[in-house]
């Protein structure tokens, strides 16, 4: 059992069912704390994690104290310890994670500690999903060309995760082609309660995906943290957070039969953006929930980073136990679980209003009152009603150049370029939509949308409408799951035949893997400067993001993704128009072939049924052929192939030593980039093609690899050489100095325009330290720990923003980049700054927690700002150097 003798709290373990005294919970009830049953039931896991592992050392009695005394301490910056069950990660963080892993035993072995003690104490899930692209697409054998691709191009990377399989215990890889991490992690992964070692205790879990947050619709709490934080859980230490204040979320009210969980979750996002839950946890509650599936809930928590809370959670209830029993989860498990969750009182009603717990402050959504919806055109919070579309679209053209602005000349405005495709001809126009994805975890795991999507299909090829063939369809479901109903229940071959084949398990389009568009297309959205379209079934629509040739993205459910294809653009009234003509020459309308709830339901009820569950997951640890034959190295110490050109050893630990040097000021810091708000991740450390003129391609190209061998900047994230030069190297990073999109920056010495990296290296050469100046929220967007080693090294030491989004500001700790905050009130313009300056950070011998430093510029002016160590820990981890080096330290000690 994990409770260690000098827990305080052992007196409250007692054996779940009398009749098995071995299998055992900590019994919270027995704390005889009135103060427990008012908490949330997302601050009730907290506690319990507190109750069982309190040692006096890594988590103390006062800390259980705090979460107790919630109420009061919420508004007080209490930092607690938090020790998740498990983690989980996807390949694109998880090939970095595991390089650090080996890096660290390295570094380890060096300062003459055991490398073997660096491997993961938790339960570690690592599932391959960010590799695949979609090269080909509207062919049958689509889905084996892809991944074909993806395993010729991803060879090394996939070599380097079974070799991290086989070396480091506790750590178990789904392979590529099994589907989406968090699809996975809800259908399969999921423990809900775990049953280790004779101790019952709430699944948790942190993930090194920001969208980790669906698992929180089945009653799970999680959440996306930094690889960096990641790997030292892994390492058996506690996450250090600030106990969150809690929102309530009521539910009531009855949906109306034609809204889709996206038209709810687009409406939920930009009703708590609107709120602010910036670093706080949100719980639902309210009969409306209760109306909800676990697919419509996980949906919800899916797109939790979007609207900016920590977590969505949804307390377990007797849905979540029929979702448990469909997806095929044992009847003794079901059992135990829940037998364990009501003891602990972590089981819900939803109906039973005498178990509201006490809220920080409750909001309320009337499902009434949703209406169909999409998102857009370059934010996920930027909702727009179905029926505002077209207008919405011709405002956002004429409109200055922003969120929601192209800035488009009025009398360009109806410009139309005609070209050829497979020798038909076609025109092109602002808003005509050339992508079309069904894709990412929000919307694929969730089969009333899916279905619905296949039923639309089926009307709409009975009705004799067609996709013309240059718009780029696609289908990638998050698991094998999905292609399984679709294909009982019919519906599979209408997909087809509108271009919706599978193409790939996994994220692709979401995340920027979209493939190339025909060159037609390509030519033309250039020759006429259009602004065309992208609309997908995802939760982020950055720009940049989805591909470099659609400016404008929408997020839509899958119906509407294929709506918006058979209508060829985004400007479209779908109440007042027809969505096109068919065969015939009639008019058909939306209206006319949308599905009910009642047919979706009915279809669901037939189709998705346990044994689809249990015959999918029962051999997805062995279902890829190619995985099961690729030969991976089996030592303890990784070999790195100086050669690699996707894994190398990273110089984080380079001239690492026992002995703590003490943190020194910056001094005369040149600002490397000047930037506005919302700056995200997407920009800091790009996921998608790698462009054949930028510093990263250059590299490859010095190595000897051809355009078509150069990959994602995704799929390289194992070798620092390319991140480093792919940092800042988005198109459509806004730099101030430039006053343009480009990843380009000005070397203040000489006033030459340079990429990016090739500044920054001529920074570093002339040993000159840099900083960044941002505005609001940044960092925004994925969880990617490679926006903060990328800065880290250019030899950024600080950043100074007006606001961070929560887990690229742990990123910037963890890498020992200081997060530097302006005072209210300040920014840069109210307080003069040009970023022509040179800024000197006084950095005190004493540090303490939020604590506001001088900084200094070569013009004599002085000004305050905060340094966002936010708790203790994080201050040790910066006198180290970031948390990998203080794990290495810690683990040469003995």
């Amino acid at each position: 059992m994990s409770a260690a003798v000098k827990n305080p709290f052992q007196h409250i373990v007692e054996p779940l069912d009398p009749k098995e005294p071995k299998q055992q919970f900590f019994n919270l009830s027995k704390l005889g704390d009135p103060r427990y049953d008012r908490l949330p039931f997302s601050i009730r896991v907290l506690l319990e994690s507190a109750v069982r592992n309190c040692d006096e050392f890594l988590v103390k009695r006062s800390d259980v104290e705090s979460i107790l005394n919630w109420k009061q301490t919420q508004f007080q910056t209490v930092e607690v310890p938090f020790r998740p069950a498990r983690v989980i990660l996807q390949d694109f963080t998880g090939v970095p994670a595991v390089v650090d892993f080996a890096a660290m035993r390295d570094a380890v072995m060096k300062l003459g500690g055991d490398p073997e003690k660096i491997n993961p104490v938790c339960p570690a899930d690592l599932v391959i999903d960010h590799s695949i692209q979609v090269d080909f697409n509207r062919k049958s054998d689509s889905l084996q060309k892809n991944q074909d691709l993806e395993f010729d191009r991803n060879k090394e990377r996939f070599q380097f995760l079974k070799w991290g399989s086989k070396a480091f215990r506790n750590m178990r890889i789904i392979p590529p082609g099994s589907g989406i991490v968090h699809q996975v992690n809800l259908e399969y992964l999921a423990r809900v309660v775990f049953n280790q070692d004779g101790l019952f205790y709430p699944d948790s879990l942190v993930g090194t995906d920001s969208h980790t947050t669906m698992i929180d619709g089945l009653g799970v709490l999680g959440w996306g943290v930094g690889g960096i934080e990641a790997e030292a859980v892994m390492l058996g230490q506690p996450i250090s957070m600030v106990l969150p204040e809690v929102v309530g979320y009521k539910v009531h009210g009855t949906a109306d039969k034609f809204i889709t969980s996206t038209d709810i979750v687009l409406t939920v996002t930009k009703h708590l953006r609107q709120v602010g839950v910036v670093g706080k946890f949100v719980e639902f509650f309210g009969p409306g929930v209760a109306q909800l599936s676990i697919a419509d809930r996980a949906t919800i928590a899916n797109m939790c980073p979007e609207y900016g809370a920590t977590a969505a959670f949804f307390p377990v209830d007797d849905v979540s136990l029929q979702y448990l029993e469909q997806t095929g989860r044992e009847p003794e498990r079901l059992a135990y679980i829940t037998k364990y969750l009501k003891a602990v009182a972590i089981f819900r009603d939803y109906n039973d209003v005498s178990q509201d717990p006490e809220f920080t402050q409750v909001v309320e959504l009337d499902l009434s009152t949703v209406v169909p919806c999409c998102s857009g055109p370059k934010r996920p919070q930027d909702r727009i009603p179905v029926s505002d579309m077209k207008k919405d679209f011709e405002v956002c053209l004429e409109a200055k150049q922003g969120f929601k602005g192209f800035q488009v000349a009025p009398e360009h405005h109806n410009a139309s370029v005609p070209f050829q495709f497979n020798g038909e001809e076609y025109a092109l126009s602002h808003g005509s939509v050339v992508i079309a994805a069904i894709t990412s975890c929000t919307n694929t795991s969730n089969p009333s949308v899916m279905l619905g999507a296949g039923l639309l299909a089926k009307k709409a090829v009975e009705s004799g409408l067609s996709v013309k063939p240059y718009i780029k369809t696609s289908l990638s479901p998050g698991s094998g799951v999905v292609t399984y109903y679709l294909r009982e229940s019919g519906v599979m071959e209408y997909l087809s035949q509108l271009g919706f084949e599978v193409v790939g398990y996994g994220c692709m389009t979401c995340i920027g893997n979209s493939g190339p568009l025909p060159e037609p297309v390509v030519e033309a959205i250039t020759q006429g400067d259009l602004i065309a379209a992208g609309v997908l079934s995802g939760n982020r629509n950055f720009e940049g993001r989805v591909h470099p040739n659609t400016r404008a993205n929408y997020l839509a459910s899958p119906p509407l993704v294929i709506a918006y294809a058979l209508a060829g653009t985004v400007r479209i009234d779908f109440e007042n128009e027809p969505i096109a003509m068919n065969s015939a020459g009639r008019e058909v309308f939306l209206r006319d072939i949308w599905p009910t709830r009642e047919e979706i339901q009915a279809v669901e009820r037939t189709f998705v049924i346990p044994s689809m569950f249990k015959e999918v997951y029962e051999k997805i640890e062995n279902v890829n052929e190619r995985w099961n034959s690729l030969a991976a190295p089996s030592d303890k110490l990784y070999t790195w192939d100086p050669k690699s050109t996707y894994i190398k050893s990273p110089p984080f630990f380079d001239g690492l030593t026992k002995k703590l040097q003490p943190p020194a000021s910056i001094t005369d810091a040149c600002v490397l980039l000047n930037l506005g708000d919302s700056v995200t991740t997407d920009h800091i450390s790009p996921a998608g093609n790698i462009a054949r003129n930028s510093p990263a391609a250059r590299y490859l190209t010095s190595r000897g690899l051809n355009p078509r061998d150069y990959n994602s900047y995704g799929s390289r994230r194992g070798n620092d050489a390319v991140m480093a030069r792919g940092t800042f190297a988005n198109i459509r990073l806004f730099n101030k100095f430039l006053n343009k999109q480009a990843p380009q920056t000005i070397h203040l010495p000489t006033a030459e325009t340079l990429d990016v990296f090739d500044a920054a290296d001529r920074y570093q050469q002339s040993r000159i330290p840099l900083i960044v100046l941002a505005g609001k929220e940044y960092g925004s967007g994925s969880s990617r720990d490679w926006a903060a080693k990328g800065p880290f090294l250019l030899g950024i030491k600080a950043v100074l923003a007006e606001s961070y989004e929560r887990i690229h500001r742990s990123n910037l700790v963890g890498m020992g980049v200081i997060p530097l905050e302006y005072l209210p009130g300040d920014t840069a313009d109210s307080l003069g700054l040009t970023g022509r300056e040179r800024y000197t950070v006084v950095i005190p011998e004493q540090l303490t927690p939020r604590m506001v430093v001088d900084i200094e510029l070569d013009t004599g002016k002085t000004f305050q700002v905060r340094m966002r160590f936010d708790t203790d820990v994080e201050l040790a981890y910066f006198r180290h150097g970031g948390i990998l080096n203080y794990m290495i330290r810690k683990m040469s000690e003995s």
